[in-house]
C-alpha cells in the first residue's frame, strides 16, 4: 500500500439489555477520539461497533421483564444508536447482530471453519434446570468460581479473575431465573479445536510488539495454561442458526459470532456506499491495521479467540494490529449495578450536562493502568478547574483581547522577544507530545498535554500582560496577542478529538471557514496571519455552580 496505512477502529458491542454507563461508554469513547485524530492525520478509517443483542443477558432480561427478546432489543437499539449521536461518536457503521449482513456472515464464516476441520462434535454435561425447563447457558447459572472463589461468577466467565469458565463446574449452582438447584444433563454441541490453533495463536500474542504489558500477561498466561476446546453452540432460541451439520435447534454463542461483527459491520458500511468488495482492503491487505478497544474483561475473546478465528478461517484475514484495554470505572467507590442504582446511565448524564463536558471528564479520568473512580468532586475539578478555568479562561481572555484592542484582527507582531520565542516552542513541542501520544492511545495522557498547553498559555498572558502593553509599548502587545493566538488556534485543533463540538464552536470563533473536524491535524501549526478576522467571543464553557451533593440530589431527582 502507498502512503497513510488503512484504519479500522473497533469499538467493543455494548449488550443491549440495559442503556449503557459511563464505564460501557469508554471503549467507544476511545475509540472515537483516535478515530477523529487518525481522519484528521490523513488516514482513511472506518470507525465500526454495534449492539450485542444475542446471548443470554439479553434473554434473561427478556424473561424478567416477560416479553420477547427482540422486543427487548428492538426497543433498546433504537434508543441507543439516538444517544450515541448525542455523544457525537463519529461510528460509520454501528448495526447490530440481528442484521442480515452480519447473519449471513456469520454462517458462510463458520461453515468455512468447519470445512477446514476445526470443528468437531460431541456430548456435553450442562446444567439444567427443571423448574424453567431448559439448559442454563452462559448467564443464565451462577456459582462459585472454582480458580477464586468470586461466589456470584456467571457460567461463561467469572469477572472477578476474568477467566473464562464451564458452567458445569462452578460450584454451588443456582438458576439466575428461579435461583433453583439445576440438574446436569446431557446435550451434543460443536466446538472449536482451540488446541490445534495454540502454537500460532502463542506466537502472535508473543510477536505483537503493539500489545500493553497487561494484554500480553493476561493472554500468555492464559495460553501458558493450555487452550481447550470452546462450544461454538448454545441451547437457545435466541441467536444465529448454528450452520452445521446436524447442529439443528442451536444457535451461536453470542460471543463467537459477536467478535467476528467488526468485520459485518464493514461489509454492511461498504455495501450501503456501493462499494460491496472495499472491505477487504481493511481486512485483508497486509499493510491495513484493525485497532479495538475493549474493556479488560474482554482481552481472552480479542486477543486469543478472534485471532484463532481468523487463522482458522484460512481466508488471509490480518490479525488484530492492537488490542486496547481499558480497566474498570468505578461510580464513587463502587461498580456500576442497574439493580441497586449504581451510577449514571448514559441518557441519564446528558439530562445533566452537555456531552462534551463527560467526554472530557471520561477521558481525563480513563483507567488505562488501573480502575480509576469516578466522583462528583473529581467532575467538578476536570470541568471547573481545567475545562472551564484553564483552557476555557485562556481561550476567552486571548480573543477578547484582540476583540477589544484590535477590533477584531490578528495583530501583526513586533520583534520577537525570548519569551515569545519560548511560548511558540512549546506550542511545537506540545503538538509533537501530544501527536505521539494519540498514535500509541495514551488518550489521558494526550488530553493532560493539551490542558497543560492552555495552562502555558495562561502563563503567558499574566507574564506579558498585553492589556498593559497596549498602550505603553504597543509592538510588544501585537506580538504578544499574535503569539496567543497561534495557541488558542492550535488548541482548536488538539481538542477536536476530545470535544467535537465545542472545538468546532471554537473553530467558528476564530473566523475559519468550514468545520474543525474537516481540517488537517497540522493545521494546529499553521498560524493566523496578521490581519485574519475573528467574530466576536463567546465563552466556550460555563462553570458548573452545583456542589457535589447538590448533583447527587439533581440525579436522584431525575430518577423520580
Amino acid at each position: 500500500m502507498k502512503g497513510k496505512p488503512r484504519y479500522v477502529v473497533c469499538a467493543a458491542w455494548p449488550y443491549i439489555n440495559y442503556v449503557p454507563h459511563l464505564g460501557t461508554i469508554i471503549p467507544l469513547l476511545s475509540a472515537d477520539v483516535v478515530t477523529r485524530f487518525l481522519r484528521m492525520r490523513g488516514h482513511d478509517v472506518v470507525f465500526v461497533s454495534g449492539s450485542d443483542e444475542h446471548g443470554t443477558p439479553i434473554e434473561v432480561e427478556a424473561v424478567r421483564q416477560g416479553i420477547e427478546p427482540k422486543e427487548l432489543t428492538d426497543r433498546n437499539h433504537e434508543l441507543v444508536v439516538r444517544l450515541l449521536k448525542e455523544w457525537e461518536l463519529s461510528l460509520d457503521s454501528y448495526i447490530r447482530t440481528e442484521h442480515p449482513v452480519h447473519k449471513e456472515f456469520i454462517k458462510r464464516f463458520y461453515k468455512r471453519v468447519y470445512a477446514n476441520g476445526y470443528v468437531f462434535e460431541r456430548d456435553e454435561e450442562l446444567p439444567y434446570c427443571e423448574s424453567c425447563g431448559r439448559f442454563l447457558p452462559d448467564r443464565f447459572v451462577e456459582g462459585t468460581c472454582p480458580y477464586c472463589g468470586y461466589e456470584r461468577a456467571r457460567g461463561d466467565q467469572c469477572e472477578a479473575c476474568g477467566r473464562l469458565l464451564d458452567p458445569a463446574k462452578l460450584v454451588n449452582l443456582r438458576c439466575v431465573i428461579c435461583g433453583s438447584r439445576p440438574v446436569i444433563r446431557t446435550t451434543r454441541h460443536w466446538f472449536l479445536d482451540l488446541t490445534k490453533l495454540q502454537e500460532a495463536v502463542e506466537e502472535y500474542v508473543r510477536s505483537n510488539e503493539r500489545f500493553s504489558d497487561t494484554v500480553r500477561s493476561f493472554s500468555l498466561r492464559m495460553l501458558e495454561e493450555g487452550l481447550r476446546p470452546r462450544s461454538i453452540t448454545r441451547d437457545t432460541k435466541w441467536g444465529i442458526e448454528a450452520p452445521f451439520p446436524g447442529a439443528e435447534g442451536k444457535t451461536i454463542y453470542c460471543w463467537f459470532e459477536a467478535v467476528l461483527g467488526y468485520i459485518s459491520a464493514t461489509i454492511a458500511y461498504f455495501r450501503s456506499k456501493g462499494q460491496p468488495d472495499r472491505w477487504e482492503a481493511f481486512w485483508k491487505d497486509p499493510e491495513a491495521r484493525s485497532v479495538f478497544f475493549i474493556g479488560k474483561d474482554n482481552i481472552p475473546f480479542h486477543a486469543i479467540l478472534l485471532p484463532a478465528l481468523l487463522l482458522a478461517s484460512g481466508e488471509g484475514y490480518n490479525l488484530p494490529w492492537d488490542v486496547v484495554s481499558n480497566e474498570f470505572l468505578l461510580w464513587e467507590g463502587e461498580k456500576f449495578s442497574k439493580s441497586r442504582r449504581v451510577g449514571i446511565w448514559i441518557d441519564e448524564a446528558l439530562e445533566l450536562f452537555p456531552a462534551d463536558y463527560w467526554r472530557f471528564v471520561l477521558v481525563a479520568l480513563r483507567p488505562e493502568l488501573r480502575d480509576s473512580n469516578f466522583t462528583w468532586e473529581q467532575f467538578l475539578e476536570k470541568v471547573n478547574s481545567d475545562l472551564n478555568d484553564t483552557i476555557g479562561n485562556f481561550i476567552h481572555r486571548t480573543l477578547t483581547f484582540i476583540w477589544r484592542y484590535f477590533s477584531g484582527r490578528v495583530p501583526e507582531p513586533g520583534p520577537m522577544g525570548p519569551r515569545d520565542e519560548e511560548a511558540l516552542k512549546l506550542l511545537k513541542d506540545a503538538f509533537d507530545q501530544i501527536t505521539d501520544e494519540l498514535e500509541n492511545f495514551r488518550l489521558k495522557s494526550a488530553l493532560r498535554s493539551v490542558v497543560e498547553l492552555a495552562r502555558e498559555g495562561n502563563r503567558y498572558l499574566n507574564e506579558r500582560e498585553p492589556w498593559k502593553l497596549v498602550k505603553e509599548r504597543p509592538d510588544e502587545a501585537r506580538t504578544a496577542l499574535y503569539v496567543a493566538a497561534q495557541l488558542v488556534k492550535a488548541l482548536s485543533v488538539l481538542l477536536a478529538p476530545f470535544v467535537p463540538s465545542s472545538a468546532d464552536r471554537l473553530w467558528s470563533m476564530l473566523g475559519l471557514e468550514g468545520s474543525v473536524h474537516e481540517a488537517s491535524w497540522d493545521d494546529a501549526l499553521r498560524p493566523l496571519e496578521p490581519g485574519h478576522v475573528i467574530r466576536k467571543p463567546e465563552p466556550l464553557f460555563r462553570k458548573v455552580e452545583k456542589g457535589p451533593e447538590e448533583l447527587r440530589a439533581a440525579l436522584e431527582r431525575l430518577r423520580a
